[in-house]
C-alpha cells in the first residue's frame, strides 16, 4: 500500500493544495468532458432522425436530470461523510457510509424503475399533444428509467473512489462508459453493421448499456483498488444514523439539483407556447453548456473531499486555499465558455442539423444565456463548499431562489410581455442574484465554522 493510502497519511491532508486539487480534479474533468461530448454527439445523431425526435429527447431532460440529481446528491452526502470520517481516522464510520450509500442508490433506482413502467407517457402528454414527440419521448425515457440501476450504481461507486482520492479510476470508468455509448449510438440508431434500425429507442439502449458497463467497472475498482473502505453486502443491515447523516447533506443537494428539473420542465412549457423549436433550442443549450459546466463540476467533485477531509482534520489553511483555487479555476473556464458562445453560436447550432428557424432562435438564446457564465463558476464552487462543510441547506436556499423564485417567474413575465427573445434574459438575472447570496452565505460560514479553527503547524501547504 502506498503511503498516501494509509489512513494516517492520506494525501488530502499532506499533499500541496495546488497539486492535490489538480490531481483530484483533472481526471474527473477529463471524464466529464467525455461525458459532455457524449451528450452533444447523442443529440447530433438524434437530430438526424427529425426535429421532433430532438425535441422529444430535450423534453426528457428533466427526468434524466432528476435521476442524476438523486444519485449525485446522495453521492455528495456519502462523499462528505466518508471523507470527514477518514479525516477523523474513523474507519468504521467510513465503511458504514460506503455500504449504506450503495443501499440507498439501489433503493432510488427502484423508484425510477416504477416511474418508467407506469408514468413515462403521462409525463410527455402533460407537455405536448404532438403524437410523434410523445411516442419518441415516452419510449426513450422508459428505457432510461427502467434500467436506471446502471447510472445509480456507477455514480455511487465513483463517489466512493473520489472520497478516498482515487479519481484516476473514475476517469477510466466514466470515459469507457461514454465511449461505448458514443460507439453504440450510430450503430443502434441507424442500424449499422447488420443491427436493426432502432431510432430513438437505439439511443436509449446505447445510453443504458454504457451506464451498466460503467457501474461494473467502478464496482471492480472499489473492490480491488479502494483499500481504505470495505464493501460488505453479506448480512448487511441499513444503519438509520448513518443514513440520516448521509441525507442531512444529501437531501439538500438532491433537492437543489432536482430544482433544475422543475425549472427546465417549467421553461419547456413556457417555450412550447411559442413553438416546439424553441423547446428544442433549450435542449440544445443544455447539451452545449454541459461542455463548459462539466469541467466545473469536475473541480468541485475533486474539491469536496479535500475540504471535508481538512475540515475534519481541523486544517483551516488547507481548507480555505482549496476553495480559493477552485473558484479561480472555475471562473477562468467559464470566461472561455462565454467567449465561445458569443463568437460561434451559429456554428454550434449547425452541429444539430438545425433548421433556419432553430438557428434564428438559437443564436440569440446562446448569446444571451451565456452572460450568466461570468458569474456561474464562482457560485458553483461556493455552493459545493457549503455542502462539504455540512451546510447543504444554504446551497438549497440559493438554488431555490435562483431557479424557482427568479428564473421561472422572470421567464414567464418576459414571455408574456416582451416575447420569446426576452425569455433568455432570465438566466443572467438569476445568476447575479446567486452571486450576492453565495457571498453572504460564505461570510456567515467563515465566521461561524472556519474562522476559529486552529490549524496544526506541521501540515505542508
Amino acid at each position: 500500500m502506498d503511503s498516501y493510502e494509509h489512513p494516517q497519511e492520506n494525501k488530502m491532508g499532506i499533499m500541496p493544495i495546488s497539486k492535490l486539487l489538480i490531481s483530484m480534479s483533472l481526471p474527473v474533468m477529463i471524464s466529464m468532458l467525455i461525458q459532455a461530448l457524449y451528450n452533444i454527439v447523442d443529440s447530433m445523431f438524434v437530430a438526424q432522425i427529425s426535429e421532433n425526435a430532438l425535441t422529444a429527447v430535450s423534453l426528457a431532460f428533466p427526468v434524466q436530470n432528476l435521476m442524476i440529481a438523486v444519485a449525485a446528491g446522495t453521492g455528495v452526502g456519502i462523499n462528505a461523510l466518508l471523507s470527514r470520517s477518514l479525516g477523523e481516522k474513523n474507519l468504521k464510520e467510513a465503511n458504514k457510509a460506503a455500504n449504506n450509500g450503495v443501499f440507498l442508490a439501489l433503493l432510488s433506482a427502484g423508484v425510477f424503475t416504477i416511474f418508467g413502467i407506469f408514468f413515462s407517457r403521462i409525463f410527455f402528454e402533460s407537455q405536448t399533444q404532438i403524437k410523434e414527440i410523445i411516442d419518441y419521448g415516452s419510449t426513450y425515457i422508459s428505457i432510461c428509467t427502467i434500467f436506471s440501476f446502471g447510472i445509480f450504481g456507477q455514480i455511487t461507486f465513483e463517489r466512493l473512489l473520489q472520497s478516498t482520492g482515487k479519481t484516476f479510476y473514475t476517469m477510466i470508468t466514466q470515459s469507457i462508459g461514454a465511449i461505448i455509448n458514443i460507439i453504440l449510438d450510430p450503430i443502434l440508431i441507424f442500424g449499422l453493421f447488420g443491427f436493426p434500425k432502432l431510432g430513438v429507442t437505439g439511443a436509449a439502449i446505447a445510453t443504458v448499456i454504457g451506464q451498466i458497463i460503467g457501474m461494473f467497472l467502478t464496482l471492480y475498482y472499489n473492490v480491488k483498488k479502494n483499500s481504505e473502505i470495505q464493501l460488505k453486502f453479506k448480512n448487511f443491515k441499513p444503519n438509520k444514523l448513518t443514513i440520516k447523516k448521509i441525507y442531512s447533506v444529501g437531501i439538500p443537494s438532491i433537492i437543489m439539483q432536482s430544482i433544475s428539473s422543475v425549472m427546465v420542465f417549467g421553461l419547456n412549457n413556457i417555450l412550447l407556447i411559442f413553438s416546439s423549436t424553441a423547446a428544442a433550442v433549450l435542449g440544445i443549450y443544455f447539451k452545449l453548456q454541459s461542455f463548459i459546466f462539466m469541467p466545473i463540476f469536475g473541480i468541485t467533485i475533486g474539491m469536496i473531499p479535500i475540504v471535508a477531509y481538512n475540515y475534519g482534520a481541523g486544517n483551516k489553511e488547507r481548507l480555505t486555499k482549496t476553495i480559493k483555487l477552485s473558484a479561480i479555476y472555475a471562473v477562468s473556464i467559464m470566461l472561455i465558455g462565454f467567449s465561445i458562445f458569443q463568437i460561434f453560436p451559429k456554428q454550434l447550432l449547425s452541429m444539430f442539423n438545425a433548421s433556419s428557424e432553430l438557428i434564428n432562435i438559437g443564436v440569440i438564446a446562446l448569446r444571451t444565456i451565456s452572460f450568466s457564465f461570468i458569474f456561474a463558476g464562482y457560485c458553483i464552487v461556493l455552493n459545493s463548499a457549503f455542502q462539504a462543510l455540512g451546510n447543504g441547506m444554504l446551497s438549497l436556499i440559493n438554488s431555490i431562489i435562483r431557479q424557482l423564485v427568479i428564473i421561472l417567474p422572470a421567464a414567464f413575465l418576459f414571455a408574456k410581455y416582451l416575447g420569446l427573445n426576452a425569455v433568455w434574459f432570465a438566466f443572467p438575472l438569476a445568476e447575479i442574484s446567486s452571486v450576492i447570496l453565495s457571498t453572504i452565505f460564505l461570510k456567515h460560514i467563515y465566521s461561524t465554522k472556519i474562522k476559529h479553527i486552529i490549524s496544526p503547524d506541521n501540515f505542508e501547504m
